[in-house]
């Protein structure tokens, strides 16, 4: 009874979550409603310590460690950045700069679309407004010059889900809180009093590579299909597109205009952290501000704009603190009823010791992510499964890094993956939903790779920050 309870506990919450209840309501109330049951047993003597009550009288603190966390200050500024960036019309001024650049190449529009979409990526740190960011400026174009929709859906869905691993990305942000909490808990189980720390600045480092060569690897297959099968992703007339666009200027200060400013927001934001000027949270609010001052540059910061762009950040950071404060009631009674013992015999006994034990943990956590969002994986699975990894003695760097791009690939993968979702909503009629299921499919094999590659080679992820 003891063994199967923490179990039956994260199977309620995945069935509960499934059946489309609210994420933050339904881990607190499943795991109050099964702590509840375990006093309970033990109260009428049906059973004896099945539940330890006591775990209980630890949420006051962890409430009060949630509010004072300076690193999940980083959240609100971080999401603040990328709405006011994309109020801004930033996206769309760079977008056409770099379809007129690269456009009259064969592929030039898919590849314009990939450097975009990376640039947002690292500006927004959101999938979703990525991904519905691209399918609106770019999917029209891209369809009317004569791109197959597979290849041109597959393109924007793939570009949109680096706000996953692209630094500063929101996932990241989460991930290294958890993984922080998660690294020291391990050590001290391992004996070790004075543990050592992994910040979300390591994690921002260690995704630098990971996600720059899973971006080459987009451009790469994107200039093959171009070359093995033009009609597939056709050169385009230049004027012909400037006429479209409405550009009678020079290219060159479209691209100054386009390109300039988000990079420069980028150098500053990730500049900070690099070279130790700033920690994330600071970094963010630098963000933030210079997002506001872009905006403001663009005459697109109204009165209505400012109240668009605060509604939707408080909404966002909301949610996640709720999901937040869920998520601790859950690992509590998870705990309460010796969830961390039981984890911790399975992984043990499992066939191939720390590579067995990894391989379920990716796979657990890539299906999971067709029906639950990057949030509650960060904050019900990795506290639970973390510890016991990292006490096997893998990096935490390297794990995180190695989430984020299990969690990035879930993303695309069909029938569930959320950004096929936000593209449906905003794609044309014409597109039909088997030619996205379809046009992800090569760039899943990508990043499947790309998680090959890095566990092959951890130093993908582990080397720059060792340089810091």
């Amino acid at each position: 009874m003891l063994e199967i309870m923490p179990l039956l506990l994260f199977v309620c919450i995945c069935i509960v979550l499934m059946l489309g209840y609210p994420v933050a309501l339904s881990l607190a109330g499943t795991a109050l409603a099964f702590a509840g049951l375990g006093m309970g047993l033990d109260a009428l003597g049906i059973t004896q310590g099945v539940f330890d009550a006591s775990f209980l009288s630890a949420m006051p603190n962890r409430l009060y460690g949630t509010m004072t966390n300076q690193t999940l200050l980083a959240v609100p500024l971080f999401v603040l950045m990328g709405v006011l960036l994309e109020k801004s019309k930033v996206a769309e001024t760079l977008l056409d700069a770099m379809a007129l650049m690269f456009g009259s190449l064969r592929g030039g529009l898919g590849i314009s679309v990939t450097i975009v979409g990376m640039l947002l990526a690292a500006s927004t740190g959101i999938v979703g407004a990525t991904v519905v960011t691209m399918g609106l400026l770019s999917l029209p174009t891209m369809l009317k010059r004569g791109y197959d929709p597979s290849l041109a859906t597959g393109a924007i869905c793939a570009t949109g889900t680096l706000g996953q691993i692209i630094p500063p990305s929101i996932a990241l942000v989460l991930l290294g809180d958890v993984l922080s909490s998660a690294y020291q808990q391990a050590q001290l189980s391992m004996g070790i009093w004075s543990p050592k720390t992994v910040s979300v600045g390591d994690l921002f480092i260690g995704a630098l590579i990971p996600g720059l060569i899973l971006v080459l690897a987009y451009i790469v297959y994107i200039a093959m299909v171009a070359w093995l099968k033009p009609e597939k992703a056709p050169a385009v007339d230049r004027d012909a597109l400037m006429e479209e666009l409405g550009h009678t200027g020079s290219i060159f200060w479209l691209l100054m205009k386009g390109l300039v400013p988000p990079i420069v927001l980028i150098v500053c934001v990730l500049g900070s952290i690099l070279g130790g000027l700033a920690t994330p949270t600071e970094a963010s609010a630098v963000g933030a501000f210079g997002a506001l001052m872009l905006a403001l540059a663009n005459r697109k910061l109204s009165l209505k704009t400012l109240t668009e762009v605060v509604r939707s950040t408080t909404n966002v950071t909301s949610m996640v603190f709720l999901i937040l404060i869920g998520a601790a009631l859950f690992s509590l009674v998870f705990r309460g009823f010796g969830g961390e013992e039981v984890v911790t015999e399975i992984f043990e006994n499992m066939p191939g010791d720390v590579i067995g034990a990894t391989l379920v943990v990716m796979l657990v956590i890539f299906l999971l992510g067709f029906i639950l969002d990057f949030i509650e994986i960060t904050f019900v699975v990795v506290p639970i499964v973390g510890p016991v990894l990292l006490a096997m003695g893998l990096d935490p760097i390297w794990l995180g890094i190695m989430i984020a791009i299990n969690l990035q690939t879930s993303f695309l993968t069909p029938p569930f993956g959320f950004a096929l979702f936000y593209l449906r909503g905003v794609a044309p009629k014409e597109v039909s939903t088997s030619q996205i299921y379809k046009g992800v499919v090569p760039f899943i094999l990508i990043q499947l790779c790309m998680l090959g590659a890095l566990a092959a080679f951890p130093g993908l992820a582990t080397w720059l920050p060792a340089q810091f």
